[in-house]
């Protein structure tokens, strides 16, 4: 029996490798398919969604390093804390789909309602990577938005500007903006050193100190208030160092949540506004006549029987006495005719060589930025010379009028001012405006005025004050409104030894019952100069004296006084 054998083809092993290396590029290309897939994957949520790109999910930090600002006695005026800020993811919430966009939009609404519920539909809906919810959100905040369960929203730590103080100062220190660098007030001037990493580790100190700035602005805001004033200003200067202890302009605003305030609250009213600051000029036009001889005496008379004609004008007295008046009565009775003859007599040469030297015709000497330009008159007429004797066609900041006081009364030097803290024995470079003589007899002259004259309610028992009133109508739209006033009182205390020069201006003041209608200097600016020295002058070291007070017998001896009644 003969059997037929089959058998299967046996494979090379030639045949074996090539079905290998198939086998190995198909897994090779399922592999780099695979890692193409990922990488793609990543791509897109990097790309696409900002996934895991820090700087594309949140915008760069406000601030990262920031010295402190603090007053004159170390207190914080400003410094840097974390805070907790909050934000949202709008494209990963349409990815994740885990809370339904419109109701999210109802929750965040009624947590945070300074946005609509529509507001934050169009934030939800849109397919932003980030968008910022709440910046300096309070812990209950964060905790409320945390139980909504919403993995979109975002809680981030930030650095961020803290001012303890609030409103307290909020013109002199400023603040920052979200890039971290100053807006306004000394955050702005001193940016560059405030966040020079050298100087991080010490604070800058400013001249302000805390207690004064509290107490004129608490003298300030309640004198505004009670006459109705649209605005106003205090400033507190050392006469010999030229330091700032306080600046106070209202309406004010809290550097903390600018949001809040009124947008005209920005404006620093002591250094950047200009106004006519009438018969507080007057003493500055009596200095210059006694300094170049034109009051050789003072008590040489001059005419006020009549308002003085100058062309088709006339320029009156707000108290008239109808006579002859030396130089005492002229400033006791604050009189505009004969402080006009005496800068007629000066001429337009002598009466601008004064302002210049005390800086009327510049901005303002102080580190801020925010400082008014002057009102300086372009042609120097007769008349323009004569007004501005007594504070009339020319317009200066509150800042301007403060200096030039200190000059009067300091040994007759003028010096910028400054918001920097200087060493106690430290006296800048200045400029001799008038002599050392002169300023002693302007200290008398103006001790006068607040002890026999317009200033009286300014005189603080004991304090020795000296200073002049000043009520002028506001130039408005090229013209005077006679229905609004410019009220400020000038003031220097003490006397005997010049400290501290105190100016308060109160913008449109209205009169009260208690200041029979009237809203002079007299009546409601000088009462503030009154409450502030006496809170302010035991905090500088200056404790009331009835006893001490400078020697007026001579200058009393010419006031003119009616003869005794006979029985």
């Amino acid at each position: 029996m003969i059997t037929r054998l089959t058998s299967k083809k046996t494979l090379s092993s030639t045949d074996i490798l090539t079905a290998s290396h198939v086998r190995l590029m198909i897994l090779l290309i399922l592999f780099c398919g695979g890692i193409g897939l990922v990488i793609a994957k990543i791509i897109w949520l990097i790309f696409i969604t900002g996934w895991g790109v820090e700087e594309r999910r949140h915008p760069t930090p406000p601030l990262l390093a920031r010295a402190d600002i603090v007053d004159r006695n170390g207190r914080t005026l400003a410094r840097t804390i974390d805070v907790w800020s909050v934000g949202i993811h709008p494209r990963t919430l349409h990815i994740n789909h885990i809370s339904d966009p419109d109701v999210l939009a109802a929750n965040l609404a009624v947590l945070m309602p300074e946005r609509t519920v529509d507001e934050y539909r169009k934030i939800v809906h849109s397919n932003r990577n980030f968008v910022y919810l709440r910046r300096h959100a309070s812990p209950e905040l964060v905790r409320s938005l945390n139980m909504l369960g919403e993995p979109a929203i975002d809680f981030l730590h930030e650095p961020s500007r803290l001012y303890p103080e609030g409103t307290l100062a909020a013109h002199v220190i400023g603040w920052i903006g979200e890039d971290g660098h100053g807006q306004s007030g000394m955050e702005f001037s001193l940016d560059k050193e405030l966040t020079d990493p050298k100087r991080q580790s010490a604070p800058f100190m400013l001249s302000i100190d805390v207690r004064v700035q509290a107490a004129v602005e608490k003298a300030l805001s309640t004198a505004m208030l009670k006459y109705s004033a649209v605005g106003a200003t205090a400033i507190v200067l050392d006469v010999d160092s030229g330091e700032v202890l306080a600046m106070v302009s209202l309406p004010n605003f809290n550097p903390n949540d600018r949001s809040s305030s009124d947008p005209t609250a920005f404006d620093n009213k002591a250094t950047l506004s200009v106004y006519e600051l009438g018969s507080t000029f007057k003493p500055i036009t009596m200095a210059t006549a006694i300094q170049d001889g034109v009051v050789t005496s003072l008590a040489k008379r001059y005419d006020a029987t009549e308002p003085l004609a100058v062309g088709r004008f006339h320029i009156h007295d707000e108290h008239a006495q109808k006579r002859w008046l030396d130089v005492p009565e002229t400033l006791v009775h604050s009189s505009n005719i004969v402080t006009a003859r005496i800068a007629d007599e000066l001429g337009p040469e002598r009466m601008q060589a004064m302002f210049r030297n005390l800086n009327f015709d510049h901005r303002p000497a102080i580190e801020l930025t925010a400082r008014g330009r002057p009102i300086w008159p372009a042609f120097w007429a007769r008349s323009t010379v004569m007004t501005t004797g007594y504070g009339h066609g020319i317009a200066v900041t509150p800042l301007h009028l403060t200096s030039a006081y200190a000059a009067l009364v300091n040994g007759g030097i003028w010096r910028p001012a400054t918001l920097l803290k200087r060493d106690a024995d430290y006296r800048p470079d200045g400029r001799q405006v008038i002599s050392s003589q002169n300023s002693a007899t302007m200290r008398r002259l103006l001790r006068l005025i607040v002890t026999d004259g317009t200033g009286r309610r300014a005189d603080a028992p004991g304090f020795r004050v000296g200073g002049k009133t000043g009520t002028a109508d506001k130039a408005e739209k090229g013209r005077y409104n006679h229905g609004a006033r410019v009220s400020t009182f000038a003031a220097v205390f003490p006397m005997d030894t010049p400290r501290y020069a105190v100016v308060a201006m109160l913008d449109n003041p209205q009169g009260t019952a208690d200041t029979g209608g009237y809203a002079t200097a007299g009546m409601v600016t000088a009462p503030i100069v009154n409450d502030i020295v006496q809170h302010i002058g035991p905090l500088l070291g200056i404790i009331p004296d009835p006893k001490r007070d400078l020697d007026l017998t001579d200058l009393r001896a010419l006031l003119w006084k009616p003869p005794a009644k006979t029985p």
